[in-house]
């Protein structure tokens, strides 16, 4: 059903995102507003470390790939997935410019039958809330003549041991026909697909993972401190505690907080309750 696809943001989510759509048979075109990265890719270069030129050169020579700034070509997809920052702004508040203006701009080319899936990192709510009235904004009715879907990425960054196809993909969709759509489209290159009930649940459920991740994360920062000052090795008290086969999950030491979003995505849920007047002290 689906043979081409845009993906909206070519960093270390959407570039990964593109070359596994590539593998699984699709024709993928990839859209940025950075000129300099789409020259760099239509030529064969890679600006990721972990991911070789090679690949990319042949994935161009193939035909399969190609990317480009002119984002009129949205018209000619099946299906459209964004994959673009959400930054923090000056105040620690969610900053959707990036999604929203990916909105505006897919509502000019929206057509019958399009599916458009976000997996860029934000607060339970985005999808139905801000993408959903953007695209119904041109009269189409989502779940009959377009389907809309949260799949949150799961990409962990030079990971040689967890491919991204091979990571569970949760999948928060509108409407039953939605999910229909979205299972056929990502069933093609990810090996399970986890369907939740909403899209809030698959935004809420990232949230969660990456909020766990960071608090065990401040943990185990301050216990190295603590120990150091009472000469107790950390990693030595870790693997003590690793070997208990329920309950505990190893978390190791280290310098900043595990890669950009760690530190980031947690206020995107802080912001979020503030209004349903709940205050989350322990995340803070």
């Amino acid at each position: 059903m689906f043979k081409k696809v845009g993906i909206i943001g070519l960093g270390y989510v959407g570039l990964p995102l593109a070359i596994e759509f590539c593998k699984a048979g699709y024709k993928v075109i990839g859209f940025d507003i950075d000129q300099e990265k789409v020259n760099k890719l239509n030529s064969g270069q890679s600006y990721i470390s972990y991911i070789s030129s090679d690949e990319i050169k042949g994935l161009i020579g193939a035909n399969s790939l190609s990317t480009t700034t002119d984002f009129s070509l949205l018209k000619d997809m099946e299906a459209i997935i964004i994959a673009v920052p959400t930054p923090l702004s000056d105040y620690r508040e969610p900053d959707l410019k990036y999604v929203e203006k990916t909105a505006l701009t897919i509502s000019q080319y929206l057509q019958k039958g399009h599916l458009v899936v976000l997996e860029s990192t934000t607060y339970p709510g985005t999808t139905e809330e801000k993408l959903l009235p953007i695209l119904n904004s041109k009269g189409l009715q989502v779940g009959k003549d377009f389907y809309l879907a949260y799949f949150p990425e799961r990409v962990d960054p030079n990971n040689i041991e967890h491919n991204i196809v091979d990571i569970p993909k949760v999948i928060g969709v509108i409407t039953a026909a939605c999910l229909d759509k979205a299972q056929i489209l990502y069933g093609k290159v990810f090996k399970h697909l986890v369907p939740v009930s909403s899209t809030q649940v698959a935004e809420a459920s990232k949230l969660l993972e990456n909020i766990y991740r960071s608090v065990n994360i401040a943990v185990v920062n301050e216990l190295k401190m603590l120990f150091d000052r009472m000469n107790i090795d950390i990693f030595e008290v870790i693997d003590a505690s690793s070997t208990k086969p329920f309950g505990f999950m190893p978390f190791y030491p280290g310098p900043g907080l595990g890669g950009h979003c760690i530190p980031i995505d947690p206020f995107y849920l802080t912001w979020k309750a503030r209004e349903y007047d709940f205050s989350t002290k322990f995340i803070e």
